[in-house]
């Protein structure tokens, strides 16, 4: 199994969170591999140490995988979790409320996102 937290809204508009696992099977001496999926495009980022992102929706369906750094991410509920380097998020919180998004370590952070076909 490998651990994915999945952010949406529903449909009263507030963003929530939910741990997901992802199945993987064993695949011999090059690991354990889930399922192939769509995707649209790879965008490569990163932000300043002082990142505070008041809330916001994600542009579209999309997974977030942290590189480095932490950061915190805050629901319109009010809910907290924090999150670190090799954390993996799919955000799809596309209406609504939306999250904020804060850098708990003041440094520069690097991050992938990976957009899902609709």
């Amino acid at each position: 199994m490998f651990p994915i937290t999945r952010i949406y809204s529903d449909t009263n508009g507030h963003s929530h969170f939910e741990d997901q696992e992802i199945q993987l099977r064993d695949n011999g001496e090059i690991g354990k591999l889930s399922v192939p999926f769509p995707v649209g495009s790879v965008i490569f980022r990163e932000v300043i140490p002082s990142y505070d992102y008041d809330f916001h929706t994600a542009p579209q369906r999309q997974y977030l995988i942290l590189l480095d750094g932490e950061i915190e991410i805050e629901t319109s509920l009010g809910f907290k979790r924090r999150f670190r380097g090799g954390d993996v998020l799919l955000l799809e919180d596309v209406s609504g409320f939306g999250h904020r998004t804060r850098n708990i370590i003041p440094a520069v952070r690097k991050s992938v996102f990976i957009t899902l076909d609709q």
